[in-house]
């Protein structure tokens, strides 16, 4: 962003700092303008033709920028991945408390791992840890859908649960 003398460009488009259009002036004319005021040139929009420039106070101006930026990070979500671990032999009050767990995580938008781990003869059936994972999928059926189906990768079965969009 270029100020008063840093502005290279012949002629501008003005906009004076009641924010009406005064036209377009030469570089010379619109600094002197803005010194009048007591204020600084500011190129708003350098890539225009000509440049739109603006009369205002620059530092003001630029905690304005840096307020929005921070206002628009603030507004925004990165949804993260969180893991739940069970086992295949979960019972059934330690499964409702996981599935509550995953719910709050998906209530707040980020996506849920969860992995069921097999110990020792656990491997010896596979089906009980397809089951656990399923209730997870039947639990949340209507509020979350199913971004990476269920895989067996070694001693771990996983799968991703994802919150549908908001209608």
């Amino acid at each position: 962003m270029r100020v008063n003398r840093e502005i290279r460009s012949p002629k501008v488009r003005l906009i004076g700092k009641d924010g009406s259009q005064v036209g377009i002036v030469s570089i010379k004319d619109a600094l002197l303008h803005a010194q009048q005021s007591g204020l600084d040139l500011v190129e708003i929009s350098p890539h225009s033709v000509p440049p739109v420039c603006k009369v205002v106070d620059y530092g003001k101006y630029r905690y304005q920028m840096t307020k929005k930026v921070r206002e628009n990070k603030k507004a925004q979500h990165q949804a993260k991945l969180k893991e739940i671990k069970v086992k295949p032999n979960i019972d059934e009050h330690d499964l409702q408390t996981k599935v509550k767990r995953a719910g709050e995580f998906i209530g707040k938008g980020n996506k849920v791992k969860i992995t069921c781990v097999f110990r020792g003869r656990e491997m010896a059936h596979p089906e009980l840890g397809e089951k656990v994972t399923e209730r997870f999928v039947q639990e949340f059926e209507g509020i979350a859908h199913i971004e990476v189906p269920p895989k067996r990768i070694g001693r771990h079965l996983s799968l991703v649960l994802a919150p549908r969009g908001k209608k």
